[in-house]
C-alpha cells in the first residue's frame, strides 16, 4: 500500500515539475510539456523593421502557412505553421537603424524546436536585400 501511494505521489510530482506555460513572442500564454527550455533565437541587423518583416513573411510563406500578422503593436509579430510546428517572428527597433529579430518555434505538444528556429533565422538573414 505504501509503495502505491509513494509511486502515485512521485508521478504527480514529476507531472507538476515538467508541465506549465510558456509566453509566446506575441504576448500570449500557451501550455507546454517543457516550458523552461530554450526556444528562441535572437539576431540584430542594421536594417529597418519593414524590410525584416517582409523578409520574414517571405521565408515563412515559402516554408509553411502564414497564420497571423500584427503590425500595430511593438514588436511587429508574424506567426506561421510549418509542418506541425508554430513559428513566431518578432521584429522591433532597439536603436536607430538597428533592428532585433526573435524567432520562436514550438512543436504541437509545446516542446521547443531550436533547430528550426535557427534555420528560419538564417533564411531571414539571407532573404534581406543587400546594402
Amino acid at each position: 500500500m505504501k509503495k502505491n501511494v509513494f509511486a502515485l505521489l512521485a508521478a504527480c510530482t514529476l507531472i507538476a515539475l515538467f508541465t506549465g506555460c510558456y509566453s509566446t513572442l506575441d504576448g500570449h500564454m500557451k501550455p507546454a510539456v517543457v516550458p523552461f527550455a530554450k526556444d528562441t533565437i535572437t539576431s540584430r541587423y542594421e536594417r529597418p523593421v519593414d524590410q525584416i518583416v517582409e523578409a520574414a513573411k517571405n521565408v515563412l510563406t515559402h516554408n509553411g502557412t502564414l497564420t497571423g500578422e500584427n503590425r500595430i503593436s511593438n514588436p511587429v509579430t508574424v506567426e506561421a505553421k510549418i509542418d506541425t510546428r508554430t513559428v513566431w517572428v518578432a521584429v522591433d527597433e532597439v536603436e536607430p537603424k538597428i533592428s532585433r529579430v526573435r524567432v520562436q518555434v514550438r512543436k504541437k505538444g509545446g516542446s521547443p524546436d531550436i533547430d528550426l528556429a535557427s534555420e528560419i533565422d538564417k533564411q531571414i538573414a539571407l532573404q534581406l536585400p543587400r546594402q
